[in-house]
């Protein structure tokens, strides 16, 4: 059986909603992310950041997950860190209410194919994850979620096929996205909690 890991990248956070400290929702956002990554079957998970962030996901991290650093928040700088497994995942660390669904979506293509990406729903240009088989394939580009798309990495590969694109999924990166979160949902309790002004 292949040897997967789900990374969470704890990128910037360009926006906050009014009143809330830009730091704290931030961490809320990751938590969110870190919690529900650790319920997932099957795939080891692991908090990954540039070393200025080291302490935010220490904050963050569940007892007996690994933190990656990185030199950069990319996640083509995460993959390229990642040894011992055979499949990886990364995601974006602002999507509180990301279901696990989604990211089994985008680890199963790599059965057939070498890479996948899942497009960010809402605000702006961006992914909400990548995913490959190790070691990366050496065509892949560097991959920033807050701008590449999946043309992008379609355009770099040797044929457009060889890059699954997955369900999309929204980012908390604005206004609109925000408006997007379902209370009936369950999770995101962090995040849930701080808007409700319980935190």
């Amino acid at each position: 059986m292949a040897r997967r890991v789900v990374v969470a990248l704890l990128g910037p956070v360009a926006w906050a909603p009014p009143g809330i400290d830009p730091a704290v929702w931030r961490a809320a956002l990751a938590e969110d992310v870190v919690d529900l990554l650790a319920t997932l079957q099957e795939v080891e998970t692991v908090i990954a950041a540039i070393s200025q962030d080291r302490s935010l996901a220490e904050a963050v991290v569940w007892p007996g997950m690994a933190v990656l650093e990185v030199p950069e928040a990319t996640g083509t700088a995460v993959l390229a860190a990642l040894t011992g497994y055979d499949q990886a995942a990364v995601v974006a660390a602002d999507a509180p209410d990301l279901p696990g669904l989604t990211v089994g979506k985008l680890l199963r293509p790599l059965t057939t194919r070498s890479v996948a990406v899942a497009p960010a729903e809402g605000t702006g240009p961006g992914l909400l994850g990548v995913a490959s088989r190790l070691p990366v394939p050496g065509w892949l580009p560097e991959i920033d979620l807050d701008t590449a798309l999946p043309a992008d990495v379609r355009r770099a590969a040797p044929q457009p096929g060889d890059v699954a694109v997955t369900a999309a999924w929204r980012r908390m990166r604005g206004p609109a996205d925000l408006a997007t979160l379902d209370p009936a949902v369950e999770g995101w309790e962090t995040t849930r909690a701080l808007l409700s002004g319980r935190r």
